[in-house]
């Protein structure tokens, strides 16, 4: 209501209001198998629309061709992608007094990755939709005769840990083997990084960054078999040590993985990257979806009307 108000005061008196208030505007960033402008992107951000009308959204791409950008949630380098991101936001002039972020399954971490290291221009509120915080210790099944995706998975498993693999398949880049740990934090080119895991390389910068987070909201699916385990999502990891995939598939279903939750996690005791920091200043906030994997049609409204589009003085 007080929205609506505020926006028929702007009719009224165009003077007054025209250069004092502003929506602020959201920056979305797809997940695996999608591209920045699919039919499904370009609908939710028509119903983002609805809900904020006049809001800016802008869906972040790597590639500008559509197969191309999708092959890339695939194929790529994430360092070299979360650094073309950020001198994309960077170019965009109605970004430039910040954003909210919404990040799909993988593209929620990489938004964290972009906070982390650059945050020029600054993420007031960052949503994460099933994202893979802490990693994942399984490669998802790919949709059938969805052949850029098995190809992909079948080189991941073969040399997840290998350099090619870390520069190159982006799955890797976040494969955390709680049976492989020590390979996983010497080779690892991503993850270990923006979790500030390498204890002679720590960056500062990343946990000041996440700690200046109004807001990081991390939304879990409850039936997520997609992401192993699922409560990566709200940092929680597979105990070290816990049998590898392939041994837990042959003990099933007498086989229960053991789960470390954020708040024992070294990085979050530790500090590493800002997480305590954000806490303790009440800016963590935990929900769920019900459902599968970005099974997101009967809850993503409410969090973005709780956790974006706030009218902002300009």
């Amino acid at each position: 209501m007080a929205l609506v108000m505020l926006l028929i005061s702007a009719l009224l008196f165009p003077a007054i209001f025209t250069a004092a208030i502003s929506i602020r505007p959201l920056v979305l960033w797809h997940g695996l198998g999608d591209s920045y402008a699919s039919p499904g992107m370009l609908e939710f951000v028509s119903m983002i629309k609805n809900v904020h009308p006049g809001i800016f959204v802008h869906s972040v791409f790597i590639e500008v061709e559509l197969d191309k950008d999708r092959q890339a949630g695939f194929y790529g380098n994430v360092n070299e992608q979360i650094n073309l991101v950020a001198n994309q936001l960077a170019e965009i002039p109605e970004l430039r007094d910040g954003f909210d972020g919404i990040g799909f399954s993988q593209g929620g971490q990489f938004l964290r990755g972009y906070v982390e290291r650059y945050n020029s221009p600054p993420v007031h509120n960052l949503l994460t939709f099933g994202s893979q915080h802490m990693g994942i210790s399984d490669i998802p099944i790919c949709r059938p005769f969805d052949l850029i995706c098995q190809a992909a998975r079948r080189a991941t498993k073969q040399a997840v840990y290998s350099t090619w693999a870390q520069a190159n398949l982006v799955q890797a880049q976040y494969f955390r083997d709680p049976a492989n740990l020590d390979t996983y934090l010497t080779t690892g080119s991503f993850l270990p990084s923006i979790n500030n895991e390498d204890t002679l390389h720590r960056n500062e910068t990343y946990s000041k960054n996440l700690a200046s987070l109004n807001a990081l909201v991390l939304i879990m699916f409850t039936q997520d078999k997609t992401v192993v385990p699922k409560e990566s999502s709200w940092f929680g990891s597979e105990a070290v040590g816990d049998l590898s995939v392939s041994a837990q598939q042959v003990l099933r279903p007498t086989y229960t993985r053991s789960i470390v939750p954020m708040y024992l996690q070294p990085l979050y005791v530790e500090d590493w990257i800002g997480l305590r920091t954000l806490d303790e200043q009440g800016g963590i906030i935990f929900e769920t979806c019900e459902g599968e994997h970005m099974q997101i049609s009967e809850c993503w409204e409410d969090f973005v009307r709780e956790w974006t589009g706030e009218i902002v003085e300009i």
